[in-house]
């Protein structure tokens, strides 16, 4: 069964330090995730894409809000993971929610034998 845990990553907003290209790399369990914010909204996405395991941190959003790799330029629905330029990959993704008490990503949590 898939259970969510929730992981602080910051008091707040001014705690994540986005690069020029509006992502940010933070850590969860030990491993490295991106975050960005699209219309308002914060998303946490994979730190490499599901291809060739180019860095998500170094590529960028487009206008539309998909998130670029820098590697191919294969392009993922920020909201979804859902790759839209055709390749058939799926770039992992996170709930992230923001709440009084800080900004927390949502990661799957398993049972010892599932």
């Amino acid at each position: 069964m898939r259970t969510l845990q929730w992981h602080c990553i910051a008091a707040d907003l001014q705690e994540i330090s986005f690069a020029a290209n509006g992502i940010a790399v933070v850590e969860v369990k030990g491993k490295k995730i991106c975050l960005a914010q699209y219309l308002g909204q914060l998303y946490a996405f994979a730190y490499k894409c599901p291809h060739a395991s180019g860095l998500m941190s170094e590529g960028w959003l487009d206008q539309s809000g998909q998130v670029v790799c820098p590697t191919h330029r294969y392009k993922f629905n920020i909201t979804n993971g859902r790759n839209t330029t055709g390749e058939g990959y799926h770039l992992k993704h996170w709930p992230v929610e923001q709440r009084p008490e800080g900004i927390f990503v949502g990661m799957e949590s398993f049972g010892l034998f599932s």
